[in-house]
């Protein structure tokens, strides 16, 4: 099965709505940080230990803002 259309993507992508941007429009590089610093958050909550169980709900509800702000920056204004 093919899984490729052999005519590149030519720096583009589309976000939900179907809106084509540039790979390297500003919202795109934002949304990519956005979900670095989420993943860096879900490191940091798989390693905290089972006494610092306040901290990891705070974590928890900034993962969810993270998640959050992510769909927004994915979403067509």
């Amino acid at each position: 099965m093919k899984i490729y259309t052999r005519t590149g993507d030519k720096g583009k992508t589309r976000i939900i709505g179907n809106d084509v941007l540039y790979k390297s429009a500003q919202r795109i590089d934002s949304y990519g940080t956005v979900d670095e610093l989420n993943s860096l958050v879900g490191v940091v909550i798989a390693n905290l230990s089972d006494k610092t169980e306040v901290l990891k709900d705070e974590l928890l509800e900034i993962q969810q803002l993270l998640f959050d702000c992510g769909t927004d920056l994915a979403v067509s204004p």
